[in-house]
């Protein structure tokens, strides 16, 4: 009888232990040991919110949520808008825009819209470790979908990359189900440059809005230099690691799922999550936003925390109230707006600025490299050791290392012209 007591007493001290521990979790827990973000690394991530934001709108010459005038996408330098009816239900909504200003060929991609079931065949079309590409795992659904972009787009982009000169660079932006087809479609293009002017890497760009967990985590960490994911305190998506098609069934019961995978991932260790390469992560450097913290009430000032992470990639679940409000990308463009007016405001009082400005080029260099080194000494699965030569994705093999053949890529994605050149197919399937 005393045994039976005295298991029920262990049994409810570690249920009432991993409740505390659950619920006193905060999202700023996720980065409160990463530097602060810079100005200038910040500075693009308002004006591109300002342009998803525009996806959003039924009339972008009258905005409903207009934000402020130097983010604001104008008619006049709108390319193209693709509807749901133009999408014929493999994408969702997006638009082509030129920024002059700032010298950007752009492609923003909307999330989500509950009203279209389209959008959901999107992300049930996968099981986990079903698609492998470039020597990972990545979401089937959203790499079908940003196949069929890069047909339907890339001669629109390269003829506008043509046009306005090498000095364009080329921005995919997506929010929520569009963050992960703007990532899938960076690696792409990144691996084809020469499809596109042969434009430089450095002038390619993804900036993924609350985004899903599209990549593995090998894929992740090695193009964390032209990827960048934006995240709003407690955002639900980027935390969720279940796969993609289970967030159909949370959309009913949200509670549930997030309670299940908190407990699937409390007893779940570590050392095992970063062993399977079938795991998805949320893609490239990370940008945090947070505003609020342990034990007190309202919205601070927000603050952006930045880092290339292996470990603690946004393991946790946070049981908020907030989880699914700070996914909205009205909010993450207010609290990222506020969030770079601080950082201008701290700028101009810090007469040390100007040096480390300088030096930030180099520093983030070095710390994709620390991030691609760390991965390789976790014996991350696929990970690529930065001291040893790239293999050529052109001749790259599935057989042994797990990797995507990409000549059947190229031959799926490209076909050669009477001149020799390489064009994108009209029709692509990716199997």
């Amino acid at each position: 009888m005393s045994v039976c007591l005295g298991l029920e007493c262990a049994a409810c001290f570690g249920c009432v232990h991993w409740v505390w521990k659950r619920c006193t979790y905060i999202g700023a827990y996720d980065s409160e040991n990463w530097p602060p973000a810079m100005e200038e690394d910040f500075n693009p991530i308002p004006r591109i919110c300002g342009g998803l934001l525009a996806v959003y709108e039924k009339d972008i010459g009258d905005p409903e949520y207009a934000p402020p005038e130097e983010y604001r996408v104008l008619p006049e330098c709108v390319v193209k808008y693709v509807s749901y009816e133009d999408a014929e239900k493999n994408t969702p909504p997006y638009m082509i825009y030129v920024d002059k200003a700032h010298k950007e060929v752009v492609m923003s991609m909307r999330g989500l819209n509950l009203k279209h079931g389209h959008n959901y065949k999107v992300l049930l079309d996968n099981r986990l470790g079903m698609q492998m590409f470039d020597g990972g795992f990545v979401h089937h659904g959203l790499l079908k979908a940003a196949t069929w972009m890069l047909k339907r787009e890339g001669e629109t982009l390269r003829n506008l990359l043509d046009q306005l000169g090498h000095d364009y660079s080329l921005v995919f932006a997506g929010h929520s189900l569009g963050s992960g087809i703007a990532a899938l479609m960076t690696i792409i293009v990144v691996n084809h440059l020469d499809e596109f002017g042969n434009i430089p890497r450095s002038q390619v760009r993804c900036y993924a809005v609350a985004p899903a967990r599209c990549m593995s985590l090998n894929l992740a960490v090695k193009y964390a230099d032209v990827i960048n994911s934006v995240i709003l305190q407690d955002d639900f998506l980027p935390r969720t690691p279940t796969p993609l098609e289970h967030i159909f069934g949370s959309i009913f019961c949200l509670p549930c799922l997030l309670f299940f995978t908190c407990l699937r991932d409390t007893l779940k260790q570590d050392k095992r999550k970063l062993r399977d390469p079938r795991r998805l992560y949320a893609p490239g450097r990370m940008y945090h936003i947070v505003e609020r913290k342990f034990c007190r009430c309202g919205r601070f000032p927000p603050e952006v925390k930045t880092a290339i992470p292996v470990e603690g990639r946004f393991e946790h679940i946070v049981l908020s109230c907030n989880a699914t409000s700070d996914h909205a990308i009205l909010w993450i463009e207010r609290e990222a707006k506020k969030a770079l007016e601080l950082m201008k405001q701290a700028g101009r009082s810090d007469t040390q600025q100007l040096e480390k400005r300088m030096s930030r080029k180099e520093s983030l260099q070095q710390e994709h490299r620390i991030a691609l080194e760390k991965a390789v000494t976790l014996q991350v699965p696929h990970a690529v050791d930065p001291d040893e030569e790239e293999p050529d994705v052109a001749s790259t093999s599935g057989a042994k290392s797990g990797q995507t053949n990409w000549d059947d890529l190229v031959e799926k994605l490209f076909v050669k012209n009477s001149s020799g050149r390489l064009k994108l197919k009209k029709d692509i399937v990716v199997e």
